[in-house]
This record gives structure tokens, C-alpha cells and sequence, in this order.
């Protein structure tokens, strides 16, 4: 696998003091990293996972970063695939100034092996879900006159790749979703964007590995270079904190006519 690069620096200037960002998925890999990142320029960040022991340790590394005069995380356990989950998430993102969608999971199967249960979950987790929170959220910001929603979509929501039904679906989704949002919010200051990473350094994408090496009947060890990296002129993968470092940028003064968009993260890939 390519050499690990150095820690990621936080170049975005950002202050989100008095600011409210909830971020799904946030125990872990990019939710986690958008959750530290927000929290790190002053917002009271509302975290949302299934992972409890994640959840916990998140809040304890933001408030060894931060110090103890930085705002507790307030750590809200859901699980985004059920209606009640759903239904709580949707109040819990009233009254947030920023957005961040990045709960998600993956499955690699042939479409004619796919479990339709697993393709409704995945759906729910990773589309609906992200219309339950803008939904919740969007009274408030427009009342506020300024918002920012983010959403972590993915590379696979501007291109197709085989064995990823319910992911490529949701993704695509996802985008078409943003764009609305984008184009309803304008008006209020309200901005809606997507985030396009590849691969990312997380544990989503090593779990994806050894399915990777079933699907194509290969080694787990030629997965990255000759699958993940494939269509990637970089051939690394991305870190989380990279991610988190453009979610903060879209969140910036700067970034106040950057709506309706997709930032590709992704060495390339959509060069081709």
C-alpha cells in the first residue's frame, strides 16, 4: 500500500464560534475528522453515530484538542436506517448552522446477489436519511438568514462502478438532492454541497478491501493498486482530514457563492 503521508495541516482559516454543526457518522473516518475539524474552529458540535465506544472517544479527543473551556460534544446514539432514528435525527439537526451528512456504509455484491434489504438500508443510511437532516435543519438557517450543508458523497456519485448497486444509487441521489436543496436555499444564505472523495484512508474502505479481493477473485493486496487506484492519478489514498480540511473551506465566508456544487477529491479520476 503507498506510503502514509504526513499530518494534514489546518489551512482553512475558520471561526465557528456560536455556531452549531451536527455531523452523521461521526464516531469514525470522515465524519469523524469533519466533527474534530468543526469543533476545533469554536462550533458545539452535535454528533451522530451508532458506535457508542466511538462516539465517547470522540468526545474525549475534542476536549483533550480543544481544552476544557470548548463546547461538550453532545453525543446523540441513532441508528439512521429505522424510522425512529430518522425521525430523531431530523429534530436533531433543528437548529444547526452547519450540516454534515457522512454516515455511510458499503457493500460489494453482483446486482443479482444484492439483498434487497441490504439495498433499502443503504438507501435509507445514505439518501433519505441526508433529506430527514436538511429537512430538520433548513427552518432554522433560513430564520438565521445563513447555513451550510455538506454532504459526503463520493466519487461513485458522479461515476458508475460494478458491484456497488445501492451505493452508486444512493450516491447519484444524493446529488440530485444537494442540487434542490441548493437551489430552494439561495435566497436564505443557505448553501448546499457536495463533497467527492475517493478512496479514503477509513475503516469503510478496509472492510471494502476484502470484499474487493472476492468480487474480482484477486489477492487482498492487489486491490488497492490494481482496483481502488485504478482510475486514480494519485495513486494513494485520501486522508480523512484532507476531507475535513474542504467541508471546513465550504464553510468559510469565501465560499458563500460555491452552491449546488460537487468537489471532486479524487486524484483525477473524473479527468479521464
Amino acid at each position: 500500500m503507498p506510503a502514509v503521508p504526513g499530518p494534514v495541516s489546518r489551512s482553512v482559516s475558520l471561526d465557528l464560534t456560536g455556531r452549531t454543526a451536527l455531523v452523521t457518522g461521526a464516531a469514525s473516518g470522515i465524519g469523524r475528522a469533519c466533527a474534530l475539524r468543526l469543533a476545533a474552529a469554536g462550533a458545539r458540535v452535535r454528533a451522530v453515530d451508532l458506535d457508542p465506544e466511538g462516539l465517547e472517544s470522540l468526545a474525549d479527543e475534542v476536549a483533550c484538542e480543544a481544552g476544557p473551556s470548548a463546547p461538550a460534544v453532545d453525543l446523540r446514539l441513532l441508528d439512521l436506517t429505522t424510522p425512529a432514528g430518522l425521525d430523531a435525527a431530523e429534530r436533531a439537526a433543528d437548529g444547526s448552522d452547519v450540516l454534515v451528512n457522512a454516515a455511510g456504509r458499503q457493500l460489494v455484491r453482483p446486482l443479482e446477489e444484492f439483498p434487497p434489504e441490504e439495498f433499502r438500508a443503504m438507501l435509507t443510511l445514505m439518501l433519505e436519511a441526508p433529506f430527514r437532516t436538511t429537512r430538520g435543519a433548513l427552518p432554522g438557517m433560513y430564520a438565521r438568514g445563513w447555513g451550510r450543508i455538506t454532504h459526503i458523497s463520493s466519487v461513485h456519485g458522479l461515476r458508475a462502478s460494478a458491484y456497488k448497486s445501492a451505493y452508486v444509487a444512493a450516491k447519484h441521489g444524493l446529488e440530485g438532492l444537494s442540487k434542490t436543496t441548493a437551489l430552494e436555499a439561495a435566497p436564505h444564505g443557505v448553501t448546499s454541497n457536495c463533497v467527492n472523495p475517493a478512496y479514503v484512508r477509513t475503516p469503510l474502505v478496509e472492510r471494502q478491501i476484502a470484499d474487493q479481493a472476492e468480487a474480482h477473485g484477486i489477492p487482498p493486496e492487489r486491490v488497492v493498486a490494481d482496483v481502488l487506484l485504478a482510475d486514480s492519478a494519485l495513486k494513494r489514498l485520501l486522508e480523512p482530514e484532507e476531507v475535513a480540511e474542504a467541508v471546513a473551506y465550504l464553510c468559510t465566508p469565501a465560499a458563500s457563492f460555491l452552491t449546488g456544487c460537487a468537489l471532486p477529491l479524487d486524484g483525477a479520476w473524473t479527468a479521464h
